[in-house]
């Protein structure tokens, strides 16, 4: 199968999870009842996926390596945000998780690329152009745009904390959270259709 350069019928969306779709916590989501989704990100998520946009998301789980929570936890959690999203009348096409710790030396611990290469392998893209990645951290950012992803950072989550260390990709994009950023995309999709 030939990589193409990218697809102009794909429209593709990476998102981080903690911080950008659901509350994050500097003790680690471990349950379904700690796992609170943001104001306006499900809706968001629907929205963007109603108007032709695939949602994947990739997201550091360190908490299964430091076994604050199991696999099965992770999963419950998960099928909670499916069944949120599915309830809104959108989807969620994927979702990576990168279960290791800082110290493991894996190749999918964001800042690392690993699972945005998998996105792309599993699209057939020789690299992510055209696409988007949402995070609230520097490390979200840094993933997706080593593959040339456009880089978009909430303020929710780590956002605030991320514009004021100043460290993040030099072309990225500010929202205040998902739900903004969704608005602004769809807007701008609604512009290039009615020209």
């Amino acid at each position: 199968m030939n990589k193409t350069k990218n697809s102009e019928h794909l429209k593709l969306i990476i998102l981080d999870r903690d911080g950008v779709i659901n509350e994050d916590s500097d003790q680690y989501v471990k349950s379904t009842d700690e796992w609170i989704p943001l104001s306006g990100s499900i809706q968001a998520i629907a929205d963007l996926s109603n108007a032709g946009y695939t949602i994947c998301i990739a997201t550091n789980q360190s908490g299964l390596a430091r076994k604050y929570f199991t696999s099965n936890t992770l999963e419950e959690m998960h099928q909670k945000m499916h069944d949120l999203v599915n309830k809104a009348g959108g989807s969620i096409h994927t979702i990576k998780h990168c279960p290791h710790g800082p110290n493991d030396n894996c190749k999918c611990r964001k800042p690392l690329p690993g699972m945005f290469e998998e996105i792309a392998i599993e699209f057939n893209l020789s690299d992510l152009s055209g696409t988007y990645t949402v995070g609230d951290s520097a490390r979200d950012l840094y993933a997706g745009s080593s593959l040339n992803s456009l880089p978009i950072l909430v303020r929710t989550g780590k956002g605030e904390q991320t514009i004021l260390k100043g460290d993040f990709p030099k072309n990225t994009q500010f929202h205040d959270d998902l739900a903004a950023f969704a608005h602004s995309i769809l807007n701008k999709d609604t512009g290039k259709c009615s020209t």
